[in-house]
């Protein structure tokens, strides 16, 4: 807040941006455009509304209310002091539309999302496996109440599309919008497949498109990008969905107890899901851009997790087991053998699994998903990729 006039959080619904903000700049004044009469007073009269909130202020739920984001420019050009605003918003695509239109070389962008593991072992909840798989990350059923995870993320979807689906006009059938996302839950971890979604639900692959875009930009989903060499063709191309918490995946797919997710067969794919979002956490948090990819070729060679930096990259593979199992490494290994010309010794590769973490098992380390945040921050020395090979 030290450096621009504002700045815009990003965020999905309940993740704890309004949280954060108050008790970070407590002595701000507070603007919730959630609320209708403060909404009517920002969309028909900005001098009163500042006049009610004045500088500093934080402005709650800011997609509500774009065209405030000019009166919000007018004021910062005229004041030319830093720290005045800090804007919330949970529709990214609508924000950042006016943001850039408004705003541009004004603010500050940051991205939030759900509590991290780190985050929750900090304040003492360690949870086993299936328990956090169902539970998500959501910091409101962390409270003192013990709020079922089951009735909370029905409650959420329910919100999620009554709300901010339809308030968007964006869906003209929220029957089938509502069945997109339980089929877009059982491809958890898969390539994107817009023709085989549009055959299930009945619409076309554009408007399949036009949907993922909507749920990325509402933060309910991740696409995690492949990476490929520039000059090799026989690489798979299509993104990865995950979703941006994993309880809100199990509600989907009717999983609501500990028991329900041991036995489903979608269970490795939601833990690999756990593990690709403490990725982009451990990412987000650092302030970093997004650095995350899989790799996949038409061979069938697969890693799941690829973590670029200045030198190269870092390579994870993710399994819900809790064996160690020399198995487990052989996609990396292939991958650095025909992608690289160094040694497997010289490459960090990591297993992130169930078990218990050990060092080095193989040359592998193998660490417990309560750990892996270790492991996704700025970091270890790693190797260069030899993009023309193929």
């Amino acid at each position: 807040m030290t450096e621009y006039p504002s700045v815009t959080l990003y965020g999905p619904r309940q993740c704890g941006k309004t949280t954060l903000a108050l008790s970070m700049f407590h002595s701000y004044s507070y603007a919730n455009l959630e609320d209708m009469n403060t909404r009517l007073l920002a969309e028909n009269d900005p001098d009163e509304f500042f006049t009610q909130f004045p500088e500093p202020v934080i402005i709650d739920e800011i997609q509500r209310v774009p065209q405030l984001l000019s009166a919000v420019q007018v004021r910062i050009d005229r004041m030319q002091k830093k720290g005045q605003y800090l804007i919330t918003g949970s529709q990214q695509l609508q924000v950042k539309n006016a943001v850039s239109q408004s705003l541009a070389g004004r603010t500050a962008v940051l991205s939030m999302l759900p509590l991290s593991l780190r985050e929750l072992s900090d304040a003492g909840i360690v949870l086993d496996r299936d328990t956090q798989l169902i539970s998500g990350c959501m910091p409101f059923l962390y409270k003192e109440d013990g709020h079922s995870p089951a009735e909370y993320y029905r409650s959420y979807i329910d919100t999620y599309i009554d709300r901010d689906v339809a308030g968007m006009n964006a869906v003209h059938d929220l029957s089938r919008f509502s069945r997109f996302l339980t089929l877009l839950a059982g491809r958890t971890g898969q390539l994107v497949n817009n023709s085989s979604l549009a055959g299930d639900v009945g619409v076309s692959s554009t408007t399949i498109g036009s949907w993922i875009s909507l749920l990325e930009s509402s933060h309910i989903v991740y696409p995690l990008r492949p990476w490929y060499p520039s000059r090799t063709s026989q690489i798979v191309k299509t993104p990865k969905i995950y979703f941006c918490d994993t309880g809100l995946a199990a509600s989907l797919l009717g999983i609501e107890t500990p028991e329900q997710m041991m036995r489903d067969p979608l269970a490795g794919n939601l833990f690999e899901n756990l593990v690709i979002v403490e990725a982009l956490k451990a990412v987000c948090n650092s302030g970093s851009s997004d650095n995350l990819y899989f790799f996949r070729n038409s061979n069938g060679l697969e890693v799941n997790l690829l973590q670029k930096s200045v030198s190269g990259f870092s390579l994870y593979e993710v399994k819900s087991g809790k064996a160690l199992d020399k198995k487990y490494a052989c996609g990396m290994d292939s991958f650095i053998k025909k992608y690289t010309d160094l040694n497997r010794e010289a490459v960090p590769c990591t297993i992130i699994y169930s078990g218990e973490s050990v060092s080095s098992y193989s040359g592998t380390s193998y660490v417990n998903f309560h750990d892996a945040w270790k492991y996704f921050e700025p970091k270890q020395k790693v190797f260069t990729l030899h993009t023309g090979k193929k």
